[in-house]
């Protein structure tokens, strides 16, 4: 009996040993991976360097002391998700890895976006540019040729669509590109599904003729989707693209420094049409860049125009 007791002890003991020794590691692996982590958050300066110029090399966007803490914050909630504490190795990571840098570009951009976003610049898209190509541009019917350039989740392509089935001629015809550096955000634009909060600003006729109500929210028309080719393109490269008649490219270069707003800038004068028209963000403005583009305004929005 007595033997037994002891054995009994013995066993408790060593059990209680390992749970003491579990809690032990376990609150030293926590203690080094916040430890770690206050590394991220007080990102330093060597290393926010490094991290900067290899954003604005990779895509031209422009991180300074007023928006570090976005980067920092950013940069916090990716290695978390890796489950990685160390910004040196994982700076060493998306140097080697084109997939972990596309999955990090794609994690610090800004993705805020609505349905007719700014409407007075679809109402200048509507009442001045769609009658300029069509009489006094092209004339004979044809296909409007549109960029969406940062199209985020997809509601600017989607308005855009909406429109021109609504207000064009059947005579005419359209199709959109709409781009993004953020894969995230391709796929759930490709998708078309919209959560009710989301679809907040759609007139509701547009609503009941281009949407299908389904559990959680609205699914865009197959027939809308069809016009528009969602695709993958960084704007520090070339999109490829020549003669299209409109570029929307909106709240996209505040984020570039001077420099490569006049890159991209250049790269859509390349891509567009002799005559042409390009919209970009109430808070954006060409003045001051040495561009060919021409300041355009209109009854309902300021916008640019390429002639030659």
């Amino acid at each position: 009996m007595l033997k037994n007791r002891l054995i009994f002890q013995i066993i408790l003991n060593f059990h209680l040993l390992c749970i003491i020794l579990t809690i032990t590691i376990d609150s030293y692996q926590i203690v080094t991976y916040y430890l770690n982590m206050a590394e991220i958050e007080f990102l330093n300066d060597v290393n926010f360097d490094l991290y900067r110029d290899l954003i604005y090399r990779e895509s031209g966007i422009t991180f300074t002391s007023t928006n570090r803490s976005i980067l920092e914050s950013r940069l916090k909630e990716r290695l978390r998700e890796k489950n990685i504490t160390s910004v040196s190795s994982y700076l060493d990571t998306i140097k080697s890895s084109k997939e972990e840098l596309n999955g990090f570009l794609d994690s610090i951009t800004t993705n805020l976006t609505r349905f007719f976003r700014n409407q007075a610049h679809f109402d200048a898209l509507e009442k001045y540019v769609l009658p300029e190509i069509m009489h006094n541009i092209r004339k004979t019917p044809g296909t409007i040729r549109i960029w969406s350039a940062g199209c985020s989740t997809g509601e600017e392509p989607y308005t855009i669509a909406m429109l021109l089935s609504e207000v064009l001629p059947k005579t005419w015809n359209f199709e959109i590109l709409a781009s993004d550096i953020s894969l995230k955000c391709l796929m759930t634009a490709k998708e078309g599904f919209y959560a009710e909060s989301r679809i907040v600003g759609i007139p509701d006729n547009y609503l009941a003729k281009y949407f299908d109500k389904v559990d959680g929210g609205f699914k865009i028309h197959p027939d809308i989707q069809a016009k528009i080719k969602f695709d993958y393109h960084n704007l520090k490269n070339d999109s490829m693209q020549r003669n299209l008649d409109v570029v929307f490219c909106r709240n996209v270069i505040i984020y570039f420094d001077e420099a490569a707003q006049t890159a991209v800038m250049n790269r859509f004068w390349d891509s567009m049409a002799s005559r042409s028209f390009l919209f970009i963000g109430h808070s954006e403005s060409l003045f001051g860049m040495n561009t060919k583009f021409e300041f355009l305004k209109t009854e309902w929005a300021t916008l640019y125009c390429k002639k030659v």
